[in-house]
């Protein structure tokens, strides 16, 4: 059995928190700046996907990869013979980008229109999660997504997470940015007879499809899951 555990969550995380340096300094719109950890751990648990970019012999890359929190961690996994494990694990910089889009904010004026946003950039290095850790992290990621899945499903099999790589990044090289509230419209330009406002955005959980060859009825994770939102 493995004596793998998750990375700990830290105590109540204080503002200020990011590593302030050259590249993480934000000097468009400042204002909109978000230094707490609290509000970085929000971004990443409420995304299931990130946008790593880095370097190679072929140029630059960015792909989009599933991703998880535990502790003070972002993770990732993918195939051995990817590109991006491939590089990852050799130590190159790496950046991770999350978004979430929550509205278009409508203005009188064309360049004043905007976005209501929550983003999180973190910089570092990936560290390779060792072999006998990889089965249980898996489970967590997957308890993560449906709480209750990893009990039901078939394990991972050995050829199934020797063929996988697990990598890590820690959240401490970090920037933060969010938008909220309506339109900043210049003085004159609010006598201009157009509608102004925010156009709400957000992701619904829809209604579950059934598989056909189902020999079960859902569990109660997935009735759930389409009145969660």
């Amino acid at each position: 059995m493995s004596n793998y555990n998750p990375a700990p969550e830290t105590e109540e995380p204080e503002a200020n928190e990011s590593s302030n340096n050259a590249r993480t300094q934000i000097r468009r719109i400042p204002k909109n700046a978000r230094d707490e950890k609290s509000f970085l751990y929000d971004v990443i648990d409420a995304s299931y996907i990130c946008h790593v970019a880095f370097a190679d012999d072929m140029g630059t890359h960015c792909i989009p990869t599933a991703s998880w929190r535990e502790g003070d961690y972002l993770y990732i996994h993918g195939a051995n013979a990817s590109r991006m494990v491939k590089q990852l694990k050799k130590g190159v910089q790496a950046c991770v980008t999350i978004t979430h889009l929550d509205g278009l904010v409508l203005a009188r004026s064309a360049f004043s229109h905007s976005m209501n946003y929550r983003s999180a950039m973190i910089y570092g290095q990936f560290e390779v999660l060792a072999e006998e850790e990889k089965a249980a992290s898996m489970a967590f990621f997957l308890d993560r997504m449906l709480p209750g899945r990893q009990a039901q499903v078939r394990a991972g099999s050995y050829a199934e997470l020797a063929g996988t790589t697990i990598l890590r990044i820690a959240l401490e090289e970090f920037m933060c940015k969010s938008r909220t509230g309506g339109p900043n419209d210049d003085e004159d330009d609010m006598s201009h007879p157009v509608w102004a406002g925010v156009l709400p955005l957000h992701v619904s959980h829809g209604t579950p499809i059934a598989c056909a060859e189902n020999q079960v009825a859902a569990p109660d994770y997935v009735e759930q899951w389409a009145t969660a939102h």
